[in-house]
């Protein structure tokens, strides 16, 4: 095992996102003599990747997404190298690259190589113009043709769709969403809420067909896409297809390799691979739980960096097992905000056990939402009303129940000073609920 005073010992990451980065600060914190590269053929920049759809709208420049400045890897000896990975060598302990870069040998290796756009077999899913929208390629891509675009069809929901959708419209772009579902991702929100967003995305201008899957995606008969199909037969002529039906961990650097995988890397809760001094950390991640035990992937950008802060602990010798505590994350659907916490069932999967109160004004786009089980709080839904974190998390924690988390409700509100409060409308409702 490494301690603090080991030296000379080289920690190459591979990726290098908020899990890769996180990894070799906390390595770095802990270990002064060892060196650090950090790898990634994407950009030599460390970004922040949800901000992607605000440089497209002209909100921000890709520098400002960066959350160092350079003198930053200077001071803390952080090497970085810009490069593809094109095999890597466990026997050796050896990682070669495509083109000319000559190869790295490491002492500890971690793959952090997050996720990928899913595709599932579509006639035409690799034709120009379809793409997902999960790098810095996939926006200049998308720059490079807007001027081409008059109409984007998007296929699937769930968070990147959306983005996806709102940054075409932003440019004037006519926009079609597919989504599969009933209601626009109901396999993560109630069924309440998951209307709601529906109802958001179409008064912000987009067309959401539901209930709707793609058959196959159409060439213009020079490698291009110039129409979607649609399983209904309906035939959509568009000049970009965006393909935002989930994500699934990156493995691409790992092809030929001895590192076991399933869905992601397989890995336990250290972050440990089944290779000595290999580990993993962020979206490409698949957690080995307990027999009987369906292995967990986490796909957000504050596990990822979770993860890269226990990472950074188990490299240098401490014990430390990853433990995410207590669900959250929030979102924007166009103009409204959404912010989770707990355990909220999606439409279909709540339980005997699950009581759901719901509160939802006839006049504005708003939903609030206490789940319980056996009389205490367990999870938090919140549409157009911003509430703390911290301030649900230890509710939940605490175990609270109905009535405690009613009287607490205010405390929890952090909108800005002269938006109109809804906590006296939300607890007669609730209570009415409750009788």
């Amino acid at each position: 095992m490494f301690g603090r005073k080991t030296g000379g010992r080289h920690v190459v990451i591979i990726g290098n996102g908020i899990a890769g980065v996180t990894t070799a600060r906390a390595v770095r914190a802990r270990d002064k003599k060892c060196r650090i590269t950090l790898i990634s053929g994407e950009s030599l920049h460390f970004f922040s990747r949800p901000a992607l759809m605000y440089i497209y709208m002209g909100h921000l420049t890709e520098r400002n997404t960066r959350p160092f400045e350079e003198w930053f890897w200077k001071k803390t000896r952080i090497e970085r190298l810009q490069a593809w990975v094109k095999f890597i060598d466990v026997d050796a302990k050896r990682v070669d690259f495509a083109g000319d870069t000559a190869s790295l040998t490491y002492d500890q290796l971690v793959i952090a190589t997050g996720s990928k756009p899913n595709k599932f077999g579509w006639p035409g899913q690799d034709l120009e113009r379809v793409q997902g929208m999960c790098t810095l390629q996939d926006l200049a891509n998308l720059e490079a043709i807007s001027d081409d675009i008059e109409h984007g069809v998007i296929v699937g929901g769930g968070l990147i769709g959306v983005e996806l959708a709102e940054m075409l419209h932003s440019r004037g772009k006519r926009v079609t969403m597919l989504a599969r579902e009933k209601n626009y991702w109901d396999n993560a929100l109630p069924e309440a809420e998951a209307a709601l967003v529906g109802r958001v995305i179409r008064k912000g201008g987009i067309d959401l067909r539901l209930a709707t899957e793609l058959d196959r995606i159409e060439d213009d008969g020079e490698g291009r896409a110039c129409a979607v199909h649609t399983k209904d037969g309906e035939r959509l002529p568009c000049q970009f297809v965006g393909l935002t039906a989930g994500v699934s961990p990156n493995l691409s650097a790992l092809e030929g390799s001895k590192i076991p995988t399933g869905r992601g890397v397989l890995c336990d809760f250290s972050l440990r691979t089944q290779v000595p001094d290999v580990y993993a950390a962020g979206d490409c991640v698949e957690f080995v739980t307990p027999e009987g035990e369906r292995n967990v992937v986490e796909q957000l950008w504050y596990t990822g960096e979770m993860h890269g802060e226990v990472l950074g602990r188990v490299m240098c010798g401490e014990e430390a097992v990853y433990d995410r505590g207590i669900w959250f994350n929030s979102a924007k659907f166009l103009d409204l905000e959404w912010h989770t916490y707990g355990e909220v069932p999606p439409a279909g999967r709540e339980t005997p056990d699950h009581q759901m109160l719901l509160w939802q004004p006839d006049d504005a786009d708003l939903a609030f939402r206490l789940v319980l089980k056996q009389g205490r709080l367990v999870g938090v839904n919140s549409m157009g009303i911003r509430y703390r974190h911290k301030v649900c998390e230890r509710w939940i924690a605490d175990g609270l129940g109905a009535e405690q988390v009613l009287e607490r409700l205010p405390e929890g509100n952090f909108d800005p000073e002269f938006y109109r409060r809804y906590e006296p409308a939300i607890v007669r409702a609730f209570r009415e609920q409750l009788r």
